[in-house]
């Protein structure tokens, strides 16, 4: 299907510049790389993990988590080991078809994050302030459709947005001012007229970026009011630290996203995506696993229960 719509012009492969003059940044990212890259795969597997073998953790909201770790798996997966191939060694190029693929795939990964995030906060707005209709609202095959709604509407935003991208002139320009293919940078990187794909990537980041941080907005002000209202402060306490996780997380996700995808690809700066890129592709998924684990006492019991198991079967 990529064959289809890739440009016929394009060309064979990009320079991905990186940070080539900057050597010294590069060695200190690639070890960074070296390090986190395994760490995320492991700490998202132990969060799929652990919520599918302890019964207690069979809530929706655990299955929009294991739904969110097995994301941020693909999601870093998708541009870190390049990275780390490019970024020891001298050869910094990526083939045409290899930033075609890397553009729908990263692009899915990441709009579907911002759909689930808000689908999560929905999640908790229906157990605190609707507890009573939870199961009902909150079914099975309710948040199986959800989810499935998320991955296609994540599928539809990277699938339209990267052909069209795919579509600009490129005049023989084959070098990318970034670490990977991006949309962003890959229309600033085009030649001739591009306003429409700029209108176009606004537009579609609008409902995938704000309309989300909206929904997430107006779920929490809910939430707050309803915990506010609460008489329990064991009740308050509860409510507070398994919110507190998913608004960490939002907070990581969509800052450095909008400042890149909701302003005009022309005047993005130089280093903007790439730092923007490592926040949101690789920073993001590897500390998602810390901050569900560590601030929630459910997730924490069931990891020790899993560890203890583990050690006394041996």
């Amino acid at each position: 299907m990529i064959m289809v719509l890739i440009n016929k012009s394009h060309p064979d492969e990009f320079i991905l510049l990186g940070f080539t003059d900057r050597p010294w940044l590069e060695l200190s990212l690639f070890v960074i790389l070296l390090i986190t890259y395994p760490m995320t795969m492991m700490g998202n597997i132990i969060i799929i993990l652990v919520s599918k073998l302890d019964p207690r953790l069979h809530s929706p909201m655990y299955f929009f988590l294991t739904n969110l770790s097995f994301l941020d798996m693909c999601y870093t997966t998708s541009i870190v080991p390049q990275m780390l191939v490019n970024l020891g060694s001298s050869k910094k190029t990526i083939s045409y078809m290899g930033c075609a693929v890397q553009l729908y795939f990263f692009h899915m990964m990441g709009g579907t994050e911002c759909l689930l995030l808000a689908l999560m906060s929905l999640d908790r707005y229906v157990a605190i302030c609707r507890p009573l209709h939870y199961t009902v609202i909150m079914n099975q095959q309710i948040c199986i459709l959800s989810v499935s709604i998320m991955w296609l509407g994540g599928m539809t935003y990277a699938v339209s947005e990267a052909t069209f991208t795919l579509q600009l002139p490129l005049c023989d320009l084959n070098k990318l001012d970034h670490l990977l293919c991006e949309i962003p940078v890959l229309i600033k990187t085009a030649c001739g007229e591009k306003s429409a794909n700029e209108l176009t990537l606004s537009v579609v980041c609008i409902f995938m970026l704000a309309v989300p941080l909206c929904l997430i907005f107006a779920s929490y002000a809910c939430i707050g009011h309803a915990v506010l209202k609460m008489k329990s402060s064991e009740g308050r306490k509860k409510a507070f630290g398994t919110c507190s996780s998913h608004l960490i997380v939002v907070f990581l996700f969509y800052g450095p996203a909008i400042s890149m995808y909701l302003q005009p690809p022309s005047s993005i700066t130089r280093d903007q995506p790439k730092f923007m890129a490592l926040f949101y592709g690789v920073v993001t998924p590897t500390l998602n696993p810390f901050i569900y684990t560590l601030r929630n006492k459910d997730v924490k019991g069931a990891l020790w229960n899993l560890l203890r198991t583990i050690f006394s079967s041996k």
